[in-house]
């Protein structure tokens, strides 16, 4: 089959992977005119780590990336508020956690699409698709070239997706009252004493940073504010440095160590649920699909799964084109529909701005139980995987307190 892949990010490329493997003849059309090195970082959790695996990526990741020992809670006094023991989550899971540049996994999955022959043309932004006489999708550039593939998959993101305004019409991202400020840090010497998570909370405001190497930490500051407007690059930096100047170190120390014109600001946006995530022969993946919130933690994990679900889907002689693709948004679509749930629920409770609010909050977490915490995470994360029978047993009806906020 003929498959054309909107988008060269983690989705797009992973798809075309997934499929490649199948004997489907993909390509993939990226808006942008180089790959992309927009972004801080991503944390791949064990049921990434099983999609990695499958799809040959895994050494290679781990070279580029991290292995994340522990997930540490703080106030923004440095008061301890627990935390989660990543060994025993992989351990559970059976597969590894993994931390990364965005750039670096990017790298990484443009490498094996390149080695697999599979042809990458950036400078590609779609700006139409059309359904043509017989009712195949034909999607239009803004160079004046057009594809008409046998599969059109629209990894397009999520604040400009041509594909999802294709299949499901005015469904515009949501802005959910918080900004991130993200950073790369990088020193000469240590930047953090163990490599992990440390995660501080505050009133209205957040601060997580995740270590790759000692000397080598990815960070996202937040703060719950009104959608604002635009501002100059140059001015990021000494914003965010100014909020956080007073929380504990190793706050201001990142911060510091982070190149001034590359700290950016995002305002969070996510996606309501769609009812359906293809028509015709077009089909939604990753952040067009289900773009969660960074509070999720699974936005770029979900896009690695979506990418072998669908081969999944795919293969053999099962079922014509449309059943497939409708099983394939059957499998996917109430486990995203839930994470991204989950991130909006975790969010209400770390942008709190309620001192009563806040104390119950920070109570709770640091009454929760880790291992319990661990098995929960594993049981929602593993679903529609492999291992989700043999986890589902060792934690049934298990819900994690880190969520409960």
């Amino acid at each position: 089959m003929d498959i054309g892949i909107l988008g060269g990010g983690i989705a797009g490329l992973s798809v075309a992977l997934a499929l490649h493997k199948q004997g489907h003849r993909c390509r993939v059309y990226e808006r942008r005119a180089a790959p992309s090195v927009m972004g801080a970082g991503v944390t791949l959790w064990p049921n990434a780590g099983f999609v990695l695996q499958e799809l040959g990526l895994l050494e290679d990741v781990g070279a580029a990336g991290g292995r994340p020992m522990s997930v540490r809670r703080m106030d923004a006094a440095g008061e301890s508020l627990g935390g989660l023991d990543i060994t025993l989550l992989d351990q559970i899971m059976g597969y590894p956690t993994h931390t990364i540049l965005r750039r670096d996994l990017q790298m990484v999955l443009l490498d094996h699409v390149t080695r697999a022959g599979i042809p990458v043309q950036f400078g590609h932004r779609a700006v139409a698709i059309e359904l043509d006489a017989s009712g195949n999708a034909v999607a239009r550039f803004d160079n004046g070239q057009s594809i008409r593939p046998d599969l059109l998959v629209g990894a397009d993101g999520r604040m400009d997706s041509v594909a999802r305004r294709f299949v499901a019409g005015d469904n515009t991202p949501v802005y959910q009252g918080f900004v991130n400020w993200i950073g790369v840090a990088q020193g000469k010497g240590a930047l953090v004493s163990a490599v992990g998570i440390q995660d501080y909370w505050g009133s209205g405001d957040r601060f997580g940073c995740v270590a790759i190497r000692k000397d080598l930490v990815y960070w996202a500051a937040a703060q719950a504010r009104p959608l604002p407007a635009a501002a100059p690059a140059a001015e990021m930096h000494n914003e965010v440095r100014d909020l956080f100047s007073g929380w504990p170190e190793p706050v201001a120390r990142l911060i510091d160590a982070t190149p001034v014109h590359s700290v950016q600001r995002i305002a969070v946006h996510d996606l309501e649920p769609l009812p359906t995530w293809r028509r015709a022969n077009v089909l939604l993946v990753g952040d067009a699909a289900h773009a969660p919130l960074p509070t999720s933690g699974q936005g770029a994990c979900q896009a690695l799964e979506d990418a072998w679900h669908l081969a999944r889907c795919l293969a053999g002689a099962d079922g014509e084109l449309d059943e497939r693709l409708l099983r394939f948004a059957a499998v996917r679509g109430p486990k995203t529909t839930k994470l991204a749930e989950q991130g909006r629920m975790f969010a209400r409770g770390l942008f709190a701005t309620d001192p009563e609010t806040c104390r119950i909050r920070n109570e709770r977490a640091k009454a929760s139980d880790p291992v319990r915490d661990a098995l929960a995470m594993a049981a929602g994360w593993s679903q529609g995987l492999p291992m989700a029978e043999r986890i589902e047993r060792a934690a049934p009806n298990s819900v994690g307190s880190m969520y409960r906020l």
